[in-house]
């Protein structure tokens, strides 16, 4: 920065001539601009929220809620025509019966305890027992002596261990609360002494998610495999606090597996996430970050990530080309999108040609408009920064083909936003639990979570395959449906 100088020091700079007047004048000039560009910086990191950044929602405060992105479909809010309600329905077979007969007498006098029935009305009640009470089974081994005299004792089943113990599905409900439900394990405490009557230690119900994470090894390989095959597969990842350190949870998944793993490095030097993508050889859906683009495989750009910097560029920048450029890409994905309600597999060429040609014509009338670029100053480390706009334009015009890959492919999406749902709920829990206090913790979490999650997808009853964790041997097994 430039001293303020007194009227008298700057009356012995101007007595020594142009040359040192200019100079001064010069440092001025470079002064302001520095803190033009540092306003223009602060400024737009403040203009910025969830609907024209990647920022999250929750970082909006008390702010105006932002323009959502979708337009208005022209329906009436509510459920449409043909759409399938919740609404409760009665059942055939009930599991109590109650009749209620009318009491008393006839105007005629007669009683009406033995009138005869000739109709009936039934309402029915969806409740809960008083008491949810566990269920205890108590196992015998008998001993018996044959007529020879020899003794002979019937065996427990598998995993029957100890004189007193929790059955698979207790442990498997606990886990549930902890690792689906995101409840924290006091609380978990509680819910099992107000609503099942039980007092669960803090070491039962963490030794729980250890025991199901370990009988999750094989199964955890076969989802990585699966994962592996698929034509499409979305990634993402987030930042954690581990033990007071900064760890990244990654995460792949499509339509129907999911699978979490932590980190500690966020690029390619997350030795597990790295192995897993070299042998992928699909389509990997991600939002551009630069570690992605080094595997050798087809690759496609999340386009909510591009609408939004359109959005933050129209808007903040005022440069037209931004809000031709997210029109356009709406456009596509309006027009993909009928093709895939008429049943057709892909756009004609002509129609291919003729989007690609718009797209191309809108990058050279922002790359015309943006501003020539700024000369390093002497001394000056790495490259000029560019403006926001010329930034967005270099990745839409160098990687064409992965921006519009959704238009070519249909089985590509529009957006990565199914990683990004992947990924919510573990900021949720971040949020509860405010970190992980070891990375076997982390560890644990991530890998209980990738088969609820996959579970979820494929419509599965979570308490009928979770309990399985628990079985002796089930970590030398995939508890996948095949």
């Amino acid at each position: 920065m430039i001293p303020k100088l007194s009227k008298e020091q700057f009356r012995q700079v101007y007595d020594k001539g142009f040359e040192a007047t200019y100079a001064l004048f010069d440092a001025l000039q470079q002064a302001i601009e520095t803190l033009e560009n540092r306003v223009a910086h602060l400024e737009a990191i403040i203009a910025k929220d969830s609907h024209n950044s990647s920022k999250p929602p929750s970082s909006n405060g008390f702010k105006r809620p932002p323009k959502s992105l979708r337009k208005k479909s022209g329906k009436k809010a509510g459920g449409q025509n043909g759409h399938e309600g919740a609404t409760l329905r009665q059942v055939d077979n009930p599991d109590k019966v109650v009749i209620h007969r009318p009491r008393g007498k006839c105007s005629c006098g007669r009683c009406l305890a033995n009138a005869r029935v000739v109709g009936e009305t039934k309402k029915q009640i969806f409740e809960l027992p008083k008491k949810i009470k566990v269920q205890v089974t108590e196992h015998q081994a008998q001993t018996v002596m044959c007529a020879c005299g020899k003794v002979h004792t019937g065996e427990f089943p598998v995993g029957i261990n100890a004189p007193v113990q929790y059955g698979n599905g207790l442990k498997a409900l606990a886990t549930y609360f902890i690792v689906q439900q995101l409840l924290p394990v006091q609380r978990t405490q509680q819910i099992f002494k107000e609503i099942f009557g039980i007092e669960l230690s803090v070491a039962t119900l963490q030794g729980s998610t250890v025991i199901c994470h370990d009988g999750l090894e094989t199964t955890e390989t076969v989802l990585q495999d699966r994962i592996v095959e698929s034509p499409v597969v979305h990634a993402d990842e987030t930042g954690c606090d581990v033990n007071g350190k900064l760890w990244w949870i990654h995460s792949l998944g499509n339509l129907m597996y999911t699978w979490y793993f932590c980190e500690k490095h966020r690029g390619k030097e997350a030795d597990t996430v790295a192995a897993v993508l070299r042998r992928f050889g699909g389509r990997l859906v991600h939002d551009g970050w630069k570690t992605y683009i080094h595997y050798v495989c087809k690759h496609a750009l999340c386009n909510a990530h591009h609408l939004r910097e359109l959005v933050f560029i129209d808007e903040h920048l005022k440069e037209p080309w931004a809000l031709k450029m997210k029109k356009l890409l709406l456009e596509i994905k309006e027009t993909v999108d009928e093709a895939c309600m008429e049943g057709k597999k892909s756009l004609s060429d002509e129609v291919l040609q003729r989007f690609r040609k718009r797209y191309k014509l809108v990058i050279r009338q922002g790359l015309a408009a943006q501003p020539p670029p700024k000369k390093k100053r002497p001394g000056q480390r790495g490259k000029a920064a560019q403006p926001p706009g010329k930034n967005l334009l270099d990745r839409l015009n160098n990687q064409i083909d992965e921006v519009l890959a959704f238009m070519y492919d249909f089985s590509v999406p529009f957006t990565n936003n199914l990683a990004e749902r992947d990924l919510r709920m573990v900021k949720v829990k971040l949020k509860v639990s405010g970190c992980f206090r070891t990375h076997g913790g982390a560890q644990i979490f991530c890998r209980i979570r990738s088969f609820l999650s996959t579970l979820r997808k494929q419509n599965l009853d979570i308490m009928e395959y979770l309990p399985k964790c628990f079985n002796q041997y089930s970590s030398l097994v995939n508890l996948l449906p095949e």
